[in-house]
């Protein structure tokens, strides 16, 4: 073949390639792929009112405690504290079922975290997040309706918290009765207080979810941004009976009960049908949330091995590193913070497994909350009806204590008003907060510890994108750092080789070519005999 039929060859065939993008861009131009349908905008939804309670005279008197006013507010909601019991806000637990353990309680009641662990022995302090009065240890009455903190939930006044070490009960300092008189529909500030600040400060656990999304912009969250939806927790996270949708997989396993991108969007929210056919293996926020902790930083690390060192006077030490996270705590050990994380991303079904503390220990790193599923996992397994799709994860990686000898994890005493009653943050001693921690849960401890590596995953859902910021095709389908390149378990076009395919392509493409080049020859040849 001499060298102008080679250029002739050469010029169809990048034709053809561009003729094949420019028909991709026709088929996906970017005012089609972003586009949104089906979505009621707020402004767009029916409001409620709610009463004024400064005018009821039954709040008009000085409350002394908090189980005081929540005795007030149930003689008009009447039967509402037995709905509140009945919740796993309440309970810290549901019955679920885990894999190969059949149905298991989990819960913050028992399941552990690489993060504070757990609250066994320690409740008078963690249950500052509890939306109760009086949980500082085993003797809690789940069946007493006064025990309910009704004002964590639904004060409006923005004066409302809970005291340092208390068990759940009101701060001294708040005027209950102000309280009582200012409430109304949750806001975001109070779904926050406990929320964004789990794991001991401001968006530590879930990277997506923290103070900055109470008067944050679009570019934050769409959904929350304050220039655009403004819209609340409880928009999104539909209440009945006091029962919340939503629930987090690090605390439950089955898929059921969830708050979802599809309740307001349905599975088909792109005009264009190639957009919404991703939904089938994607989730939605695999494509619009592609960065978190985007205005703070989140915790990635928490190694508790290198606690316990103290100053030269004998006291716990509080290191910062430049942005004013503590990287090094005395109670706590050493962290490592990031922003502007991208995700890592799994294949997902909705259900997750739990390393209870009665597991023996038989991966390292230590799975906390493994999440199940695969590419070839398309929904016809018994277990679900759900495929498995990719989805975006903030893994947090831990070293926490564990017994060496049983094999098992520990739950330590970690807290404790004064000395000498064990608990690890007054008494840096570990082999005492262990035994404590196990001796209050009636589990054996060897005397024999060790710290190994852990991991927990953490499903994105918050800190939603503008649509101009979602991840676009060629995030994902490239041959070089793609989003996906960890998922090498099925075939991804336009990052993945296949020699046979790509011969077979590269073949028609010359064929086709060849077919129009000879097919030219000949009308040309045709048209000179014609002319003769």
């Amino acid at each position: 073949m001499n060298k102008p039929i080679l250029l002739i060859v050469f010029s169809l065939l990048f034709s053809a390639v561009s003729f094949a993008q420019d028909v991709e861009k026709e088929q996906l131009p970017e005012e089609t792929r972003i586009e949104v349908k089906n979505y009621i905008w707020k402004s767009e939804r029916p409001t409620s009112s709610q009463a004024d309670h400064s005018t009821f005279e039954i709040l008009q008197q000085d409350f002394a405690t908090g189980p005081d006013v929540t005795e007030a507010c149930i003689t008009c909601h009447t039967k509402r504290d037995e709905e509140v019991m009945a919740t796993s806000h309440w309970n810290w637990e549901r019955t679920e079922m885990l894999d190969g353990k059949g149905e298991v309680p989990v819960g913050k009641k028992n399941i552990l975290n690489n993060f504070c662990i757990g609250v066994a022995a320690s409740e008078a302090t963690c249950t500052r997040c509890h939306i109760g009065y009086g949980w500082k240890d085993k003797s809690f009455d789940f069946t007493e309706g006064k025990n309910i903190d009704c004002l964590v939930c639904h004060d409006n006044s923005g004066t409302y918290k809970k005291g340092k070490g208390m068990a759940g009960h009101a701060d001294p300092s708040v005027n209950l009765s102000y309280v009582a008189q200012n409430v109304g529909q949750p806001k975001r500030e109070n779904c926050g207080v406990c929320h964004f600040w789990g794991g001991g400060g401001n968006n530590v656990k879930h990277g997506d979810l923290e103070m900055a999304l109470l008067e944050g912009t679009k570019k934050l969250d769409v959904h929350m941004g304050i220039d655009g939806e403004d819209m609340s927790c409880v928009d999104c996270h539909k209440t009945e009976n006091h029962q919340m949708a939503g629930k987090l997989y690090a605390l439950s396993s089955e898929n059921k009960d969830r708050a979802t991108c599809e309740q307001c969007h349905t599975a088909e929210p792109h005009a264009d049908k190639m957009i919404n056919s991703h939904n089938t293996r994607i989730a939605c926020q695999t494509c619009h949330i592609p960065i978190y902790a985007k205005a703070n930083s989140t915790k990635m690390i928490w190694d508790w091995s290198t606690a316990g060192r103290l100053d030269e006077e004998g006291k716990a030490m509080h290191e910062s590193d430049a942005d004013g996270n503590h990287n090094y705590l005395s109670i706590k050990g050493t962290f490592v913070y990031d922003d502007h994380v991208k995700p890592e991303y799994y294949w997902f079904n909705g259900l997750a497994n739990h390393q209870l503390i009665t597991d023996k220990i038989d991966t390292i790193p230590v799975q906390m909350n493994s999440l199940d599923g695969s590419y070839a996992d398309k929904g016809a397994r018994q277990k679900t009806d759900t495929p498995s799709k990719i989805w975006p994860v903030k893994v947090h990686r831990g070293k926490q204590i564990y017994d060496t000898e049983y094999k098992t994890l520990i739950q330590p005493k970690l807290w404790s008003p004064e000395k000498g009653d064990s608990a690890y943050w007054v008494d840096f001693n570990w082999n005492e907060s262990a035994k404590a921690g196990m001796d209050y849960l009636g589990l054996p401890y060897s005397g024999n510890y060790d710290f190994v590596e852990t991991e927990m995953y953490w499903p994105l859902n918050h800190m939603v994108a503008p649509k101009e910021q979602s991840l676009s095709c060629k995030d994902c389908h490239t041959r070089n750092n793609g989003r996906l390149a960890s998922l090498n378990d099925f075939y991804l076009p336009g990052r993945d080789k296949s020699n046979i395919l790509d011969g077979i392509g590269i073949a028609l493409v010359i064929l086709a070519s060849l077919g129009v080049l000879i097919h030219g020859i000949i009308r040309i040849l045709a048209t000179k005999r014609s002319k003769a």
